[in-house]
């Protein structure tokens, strides 16, 4: 036990000051598998049961809720590949033709008890104790290594609670909406001048490329909602998950609003090319209203991050003055594009696709329209879940209720703060 403390305890301090997946990943890891080798060591019959530090190695995942289904799909794969092998020892024994029969039945039998992605581990498994002579030694000392690799792994999560990664998917929501921002204000500082058609295309082309950062933020988004499954350090997790999602969702639509907003105005560039885009006074106002969302989309995005309430109510009244000031805005542009539309009939349809875009940009991030979203979400999670766990929904209805700041929020509060 004291060779344990001594071996964890420079990978706690190592966890305390790196915090990114990949370092956990890292330390997690080889932690875990060393110490799995040290038990199967004192209980393997095995000289050298390396497969307690494999098995570990491969179970042990950054999140408690991945590593308890990794190690559980394993044990499975690495049982099933045994079993197969002893059954074909005893009748076969190790041929090229039983070698290619056993391959074959252990992909198929891994995919009947839906190992998932570790269907190829029923084959090694199989392979490697078909190919050794005491059989039957060999079979179970693999089946106790598998054992103690997957214990390790899925105690390790266990003891060492893997870290929440809430924060780190929420400062790349807020570096995307960061993004948005200076691209928004680049189209609208150019909108107003007379901008070549080739640049607005290359505006377009960037708006474009907001769908990779999209990945990107959506799969720290998809680490984080699985860190906050079964972890015990975390309360109102499911509330959690749906207030990232559905501002990740609402962001997405943003940027997909700004990129069909880019195409129209290089649409109208190519039309109006050498000519200004818009008289002096509307693109000035144009300009301004894309300056005026680009800072709600900010603000947005540290809403729907923000954990602490006080924070998350100054982060709301901010988002909703400025909400309140690009409506003002709004209006006056739509007056200035109705005054363009009358002086240049041809165009009136590219005009009104440009307000069409910026209403759609501001209803989204309307905090009504977010409060219903974040409600719809909520029952939709509650009612799948009734219905897949329905003893297991009311047992927690009976023993917890409704989060606290959730019963709030249906008694008129926006579901924004957060």
């Amino acid at each position: 036990m004291h060779v344990v403390r001594q071996m964890t305890a420079p990978a706690v301090r190592f966890f305390r000051e790196h915090r990114d997946p990949l370092t956990v990943q890292t330390v997690r890891s080889a932690a875990a598998a060393t110490l799995a080798y040290v038990i199967a060591v004192r209980l393997s019959p095995e000289v050298a049961p390396l497969t307690a530090p494999l098995t570990a190695l491969l179970v042990v995942q950054v999140t408690l809720y991945s590593t308890l289904t990794t190690g559980l799909r394993r044990v499975n794969s690495v049982v099933t590949g045994v079993v197969l092998a002893i059954l074909f020892s005893l009748l076969v024994g190790l041929t090229w033709w039983s070698l290619g029969l056993l391959i074959l039945a252990a992909l198929i039998s891994g995919h009947l008890v839906r190992a998932g992605e570790f269907v190829p581990e029923v084959a090694i498994s199989a392979m490697l104790v078909l190919g050794v002579t005491t059989h039957g030694d060999t079979a179970w000392a693999r089946i106790v290594e598998t054992l103690i690799g997957a214990i390790v792994g899925m105690a390790f999560n266990l003891l060492l609670a893997p870290p929440v990664w809430v924060e780190q998917a929420g400062e790349s929501i807020e570096e995307l909406s960061r993004r948005v921002r200076q691209l928004m204000l680049r189209i609208g500082e150019e909108a107003a001048g007379r901008p070549p058609a080739t640049r607005a295309a290359a505006r377009l082309h960037e708006a474009r490329r907001l769908d990779h950062d999209i990945s990107e933020v959506d799969a720290d988004l998809r680490q984080a909602e699985e860190s906050l499954r079964l972890n015990p350090r975390v309360r109102e997790g499911l509330l959690h998950r749906v207030v990232l999602r559905t501002g990740l969702d609402t962001l997405e639509i943003c940027t997909v609003v700004l990129r069909v907003l880019a195409r129209t105005l290089t649409d109208l560039a190519k039309e109006r090319e050498p000519e200004r885009l818009f008289s002096e006074e509307t693109g000035q106002v144009f300009e301004q209203q894309l300056a005026e969302i680009a800072d709600a989309v900010v603000s947005f995005a540290v809403l729907v991050t923000t954990s602490v309430s006080a924070n998350a109510e100054s982060a709301e009244e901010r988002l909703a003055s400025q909400l309140r000031q690009a409506a003002g805005t709004r209006d006056r542009l739509a007056e200035l594009l109705f005054e363009e539309a009358r002086r240049d009939p041809k165009r009136w349809q590219l005009l009104g696709a440009l307000l069409t875009e910026v209403n759609r940009i501001l209803d989204e991030m309307d905090t009504e329209h977010r409060t219903r979203r974040l409600f719809e979400e909520l029952d939709r999670h509650s009612r799948e879940q009734r219905e897949r766990l329905p003893r297991l929904t009311r047992m927690q209805d009976r023993l917890s209720g409704l989060p606290a700041r959730f019963r709030r929020d249906r008694e008129g509060k926006p579901a924004g703060r957060r």
